[in-house]
């Protein structure tokens, strides 16, 4: 599982076999018993969440939005 990020205790990653054929790039984001998962395109939204209250989500999704960038070139240098 390449980690992409850690901020406030969030790790940022994905998983090293996103299926077949290759899901869409996205990021995970775990912390505690929380989880999350954001599509980045067309637009950065939740896919999932399971534990995260809306405070928090919100929170995740800026950290992505402003992050973007960064975790698409990770996607990107990781699959190819």
């Amino acid at each position: 599982m390449p980690v992409v990020l850690r901020i406030r205790g969030f790790r940022f990653f994905f998983y090293s076999n996103e299926g077949s054929p290759l899901k869409p790039p996205h990021i995970h984001i775990e912390a505690g018993a929380g989880e999350a998962k954001f599509w980045l395109r067309p637009h950065v939204r939740v896919a999932y969440n399971d534990g995260f209250d809306g405070r928090t989500l919100r929170e995740l999704l800026r950290l992505v939005e402003v992050n973007r960038e960064r975790i698409e070139r990770a996607w990107r240098d990781f699959f190819g």
